[in-house]
């Protein structure tokens, strides 16, 4: 039941992920489009890398950010500020991917990108390690080897009554408890464990949730990359004039007036109804879920109890098996 209940979880995240990085690559194809098609492998690139640090794999966001500007700025350098270049070789675009944090293109918006983006997803990597590690301790549990003398206990206490033809007598409650908790001792030490898990997972939840920082950090990605190429854009001349002087002039083509004329102030694409419906997914699964594993709290601590409630043990008659007798 706790995977049913992640798996919702987790699809509203990366269905989260895939509407800002669907939103990022709309930029690129309604803003730029000169470098749209070069664009969508390292737009791509930057998601993945998310991705991969939100499920904990050993990078940072603050990699994933300057791969993707060290990427952007080849594309931004000879497709918007110098769109004559004619000969962009490897050569020459490895130098701009290489000098582009000395000469800091972007400006501040890069470094913001870089802190905005740590802040918000520290909490859901730290989330998606805690879930990892539930979901392993859980299968753990799940799939435990019951000890001869727990064996031999479960089937006195269910089938010792068949042998004196004492079929539809079932086991008292002090005596399923008494052998379901010595069946059970070692999972049971998890308490203490479990509900300091409960708490993290509550604690983390809630840091996601704090003024849902993590969408619109995700969302905000799009608008930060935009003022980065205007910026960019608008320091056309002086990046010009020092790239020439690291990597030299490549070949160019006449090419026309590169005032404001190029420059494409981008307003935000009427997606809201999309990103309210997308946030409020992520915010009702994630509520679901930790109110689950709230009330999950004491399970390690009950499940003998769990067990024997139900249809396993006799409740409503004063007549049950007690381990050597009906009584």
């Amino acid at each position: 039941l706790v995977l049913s209940l992640l798996r919702p979880f987790l699809e509203a995240f990366e269905s989260l992920l895939r509407f800002a990085e669907n939103r990022t690559s709309s930029l690129f194809e309604t803003a730029y489009r000169p470098m749209a098609k070069e664009a969508a492998e390292p737009v791509k690139e930057l998601f993945t890398d998310i991705s991969l640090y939100i499920l904990g794999t050993e990078t940072t966001v603050e990699s994933a950010v300057i791969r993707f500007f060290d990427s952007l700025f080849p594309l931004v350098y000879s497709r918007l500020i110098n769109p004559g270049i004619t000969d962009l070789s490897e050569d020459y675009t490895e130098c701009l991917r290489l000098t582009r944090q000395d000469i800091n293109p972007f400006g501040r918006y890069s470094k913001n990108m870089v802190t905005e983006l740590s802040k918000s997803l520290w909490a859901s990597r730290m989330l998606s390690q805690a879930l990892s590690l539930g979901i392993e301790v859980i299968n753990t549990t799940e799939h435990a080897a019951l000890t001869k003398e727990c064996s031999k206990a479960l089937v006195k206490m269910q089938y010792c009554p068949h042998c004196q033809g004492l079929t539809l007598i079932r086991p008292c409650v002090g005596y399923c408890l008494n052998v379901m908790r010595g069946c059970l001792a070692s999972v049971s030490e998890l308490d203490a464990q479990w509900r300091e898990y409960i708490s993290t997972l509550e604690y983390l939840t809630n840091e996601m949730a704090a003024s849902h920082d993590l969408e619109i950090a995700l969302t905000g990605i799009r608008n930060s990359i935009n003022e980065a190429i205007l910026h960019a854009q608008l320091n056309g001349p002086q990046l010009s004039a020092t790239v020439d002087k690291v990597c030299g002039q490549p070949k160019q083509q006449q090419q026309g007036d590169l005032s404001s004329d190029n420059i494409v102030p981008v307003k935000e694409a009427t997606e809201t109804q999309t990103f309210v419906m997308a946030h409020g997914s992520l915010n009702n699964k994630r509520r679901e879920f930790i109110n689950y594993m709230k009330r999950s709290r004491t399970f390690y601590a009950s499940i003998a109890e769990r067990l024997c409630d139900g249809d396993l043990v006799m409740r409503d008659s004063s007549t049950c098996w007690n381990g050597e007798d009906v009584v």
